[in-house]
């Protein structure tokens, strides 16, 4: 199907009325379901009980069933942001150093803040060309990476539904791989715990005993009984990082003990960690469709940039501090690092244990609602449909146990799941679709050229090296203990 500049939509396979283009041809009608949308670090809304249709659950929609003011967006971006990747960035400062590892923070978080109002302006484009044959504000990202290519050049046309079906592979193993890191958060900073009381066991067993109450989690299938865990857990990491930030605070080492610039080889294992913690693209669409002011979210002093600017400084703070006080022996959490004998530090690693894991289920939402439409028109209607959909979660949640089981290195998992799949979200599409739009409509500049042909480049750098220097790292840590 082709989308012109001024498109009469009729019945097709990809596009439907109202509907996010997710699955042709299906048969699922999700009524109260609540499918939910959450970024790669934390959730931020429930659904209440507005109607989902199963095209458009699965590229991350959100309703929060009445509009949000400003301050309200900004605490929601706030809390998307600020996740379990900010307690790993003092690893990430370790791969920097102490004096590179800040201005190449804040440099990454400017490239991703612009991919982001790249991922706006595109849907904004694809919506003027929709009109109203399609409800845009149920349009996220997978579908305007979709819609993108569909009022691009004629021959790129043809390549929409693949492009819709790549972005959401990348969001499933985005969410697949930070469930796995939750596991081994979970279970390596409960270790520290329970040691000082005698329950003396491996990092495995404790992510088995993590795996029972975390697999029945996922069984709860509406959302909205899942929403006020969310806001718990909200609460005990921005708790965790204020306490986590006064302890390092003091007795800190000078700065001439710690490396200014590290060596190069270790940059992309500082990249996949940055990344990992700034990747918030899929979060701008549905938090910017909820505004009362659609508007305000993006512009110069909206929510998108100010907000951003709050969250960087904390990403520099933390990784900074954590760095200067334990230097080369950080670990892929700082909370790791704090004193275990001590009852603050224990308050903070249960607390932080604790939001990790009332956070699994939430982030699990994502790919199960990409998944399981699409299984549901292959293979169903099933005869029990809930026992099914039950088996089809536990068995997920199982396959993230047992990936983290064989990889419970946190810091390098951290990176190899930030370089793998969260650089194609937040720096690969992104340009992709505006060189896509813009080549359309010629509005693409030389100088736009050059910018996205600039970011697809470090995307690219950092999606290999990375990707490259975390397995390779990952390979180093096994033989070491063989």
């Amino acid at each position: 199907m082709e989308l012109h500049t001024n498109p009469s939509f009729k019945k097709s396979k990809d596009i439907k009325r109202g509907a996010e283009t997710i699955f042709e041809d299906s048969k699922i009608n999700i009524i109260d379901d609540n499918y939910g949308v959450f970024r790669s670090n934390d959730p931020i809304m429930s659904l209440g009980n507005s109607t989902v249709n199963s095209n458009n659950a699965s590229d991350h929609l959100i309703g929060s069933g009445h509009p949000t003011s400003y301050c309200e967006t900004m605490m929601h971006l706030f809390k998307g942001n600020v996740g379990s990747g900010i307690f790993a960035l003092g690893d990430a400062f370790r791969n920097a150093g102490l004096f590179l590892g800040p201005p190449l923070t804040i440099f990454l978080g400017i490239i991703c803040v612009h991919a982001q109002h790249i991922l706006i302006e595109c849907n904004d484009e694809a919506c003027k060309h929709v009109g109203n044959n399609v409800k845009t504000d149920n349009i996220g990202y997978a579908g305007t990476v979709e819609l993108c290519f569909e009022i691009g050049p004629q021959r790129l046309r043809k390549f929409s539904g693949l492009m819709r079906k790549i972005v959401n592979l990348f969001i499933c193993v985005t969410q697949f791989g930070f469930c796995c890191v939750y596991f081994v958060f979970i279970s390596t900073n409960m270790l520290q715990v329970l040691d000082q009381y005698g329950f003396h066991l491996s990092v495995h067993w404790h992510m088995a005993i993590a795996l029972l109450p975390i697999m029945m989690s996922t069984w709860i299938r509406n959302l909205k009984y899942l929403a006020p865990v969310s806001s718990i857990a909200n609460l005990l990491v921005v708790a965790g990082y204020v306490a986590t930030v006064y302890i390092m605070s003091y007795n800190l080492p000078p700065i001439s003990e710690r490396d200014y610039v590290a060596d190069y080889q270790s940059i992309p294992l500082f990249f996949g960690t940055v990344i990992y913690s700034f990747e918030a693209i899929t979060l701008v669409l549905p938090l910017k469709n909820e505004m009362k002011n659609p508007r305000k979210f993006s512009s110069p002093l909206g929510v998108l940039n100010v907000g951003m600017i709050f969250v960087a400084g904390m990403f520099v703070t933390m990784g900074f501090l954590a760095y200067l006080q334990y230097g080369d022996k950080i670990e892929g959490s700082v909370t790791l690092n704090l004193n275990s004998e001590e009852i603050l530090p224990q308050c903070i690693k249960v607390a932080i244990s604790l939001s990790i894991m009332f956070t699994y289920a939430l982030q699990f939402y994502v790919p199960i609602a990409i998944m399981w439409p699409e299984i549901l028109r292959r293979y169903g209607p099933f005869r029990h449909p809930v026992i099914v959909e039950t088996c089809f979660r536990s068995a997920l949640c199982l396959g993230t146990f047992i990936l983290a089981e064989a990889i419970p290195n946190l810091g390098l998992f951290i990176s190899l799941v930030g370089a793998l799949s969260s650089t194609a979200l937040a720096l690969l599409f992104p340009p992709i679709i505006e060189i896509v739009v813009r080549s359309q409509n010629n509005t693409l500049s030389n100088f736009k050229l050059f910018k996205n042909c600039f970011i697809l480049l470090i995307g690219f750098l950092g999606f290999i090296t990375g990707t490259y220097e975390s397995i390779t790292a990952i390979i180093k840590a096994f033989s070491k203990k063989d």
